[in-house]
C-alpha cells in the first residue's frame, strides 16, 4: 500500500481555487499509485478559524462530489481539511471519500484553547481507515495529547496519519512528538503540513514520515507544494513536487 501525505498552499478562504489545486495534487498521487491521499487541516479554506463561520459546509456539500467521483475511478481514499457544518457547531474535519462508500468524517476532538471560540470538540463518524482498517488519522492538535495515540495503538493501528497547518517552530516541536509516537506504539506516522501565511503565522511545511523505530525516512521542503509517498511494504518514502 502507499500512502500520500501532501503538502499544499491554500488559498485564503477561496474554495473553488483550492479545490482546483487539490485536483492537481491528486492527480499527482493518483500517478504514483497512492491507496490513500491525506491533505493539511483546513486545506480547502486555509487554517482561517476567524473565516471558519463563513465557509463552513456541511459534510455532504455538493461542491465536493467531483471528489468522490475521483476516488472510485482511481480505487483511492482521499481525505480533504474543511471546516464542517452541523446542528452543534461547527468542528474541524477530514471529510472522507473512499470508492464507492458514502462520504464521511473524522472531526477533531481536542481542540487547542485558541480554537474554541470557534469550533466545537468533534465526534467523528469515522475509526481506523485502509484495506486493513490499521490506519488512524489525527488531526494538529490532537498529537499533542497522549491518549490520542494510545487509543489509537489500542483500537489495532498501525500507521498514524497526522493532518496539520503548523508554523517552522511547530514543526520542529511537532516532529520530535510524532518521531516519540511512531517509537512508542511501533508504528509508521505520516505528518501532512501547508506552506504559506495563514491565521497569524507562516506555516513551516515539511512533510514528514517517520519509520517503527522513530527514524525520519522521508520529507519535504518548507516552499514547494507536492506529496509524500510512503510505501508500506518496501518502507520507502518518494518525494514529487509539482
Amino acid at each position: 500500500m502507499r500512502i500520500c501525505a501532501v503538502q499544499t498552499k491554500p488559498v485564503k478562504g477561496d474554495i473553488p481555487r483550492n479545490i482546483e489545486i487539490h485536483k492537481k495534487l491528486i492527480a499527482l498521487a493518483v500517478a504514483n499509485s497512492a491507496d490513500i491521499i491525506i491533505f493539511p487541516e483546513l486545506s480547502l479554506t486555509g487554517y482561517e478559524p476567524e473565516l471558519a463561520n463563513a465557509l463552513a459546509a456541511p459534510i455532504d456539500t455538493p461542491q465536493l462530489d467531483d471528489f468522490q467521483s475521483i476516488s472510485d475511478a482511481a480505487h483511492c481514499t482521499i481525505g480533504l481539511g474543511m471546516p464542517v457544518k452541523n446542528d452543534l457547531g461547527i468542528s474541524i474535519s477530514m471529510i472522507l471519500f473512499r470508492p464507492h462508500t458514502p462520504r464521511g468524517a473524522y472531526s477533531k476532538k481536542y481542540l487547542h484553547p485558541d480554537e474554541e471560540p470557534f469550533f466545537i470538540s468533534g465526534q467523528s463518524s469515522v475509526g481506523l481507515i485502509g484495506a486493513q482498517s490499521n490506519i488512524a488519522l489525527a488531526i494538529c492538535y490532537e498529537l499533542s495529547i497522549p491518549e490520542h495515540s494510545e487509543t489509537a495503538t489500542k483500537n489495532g493501528a498501525e500507521i498514524y496519519l497526522a493532518s496539520v497547518a503548523k508554523s517552522a517552530a511547530g514543526v520542529e516541536k511537532a516532529a520530535q512528538t510524532l518521531s516519540d509516537i511512531a517509537r512508542n506504539h511501533s508504528m509508521a506516522v505520516l505528518m501532512s503540513n501547508c506552506i504559506g501565511y495563514c491565521d497569524n503565522f507562516e506555516s513551516g511545511g515539511k512533510t514528514s514520515v517517520w519509520a517503527e523505530n522513530g527514524a525520519l525516512v522521508g520529507q519535504l521542503d518548507d516552499k514547494s507544494e507536492g506529496i509524500l509517498l510512503y510505501d508500506t511494504q518496501t518502507k520507502e518514502a518518494i518525494a514529487h513536487y509539482l
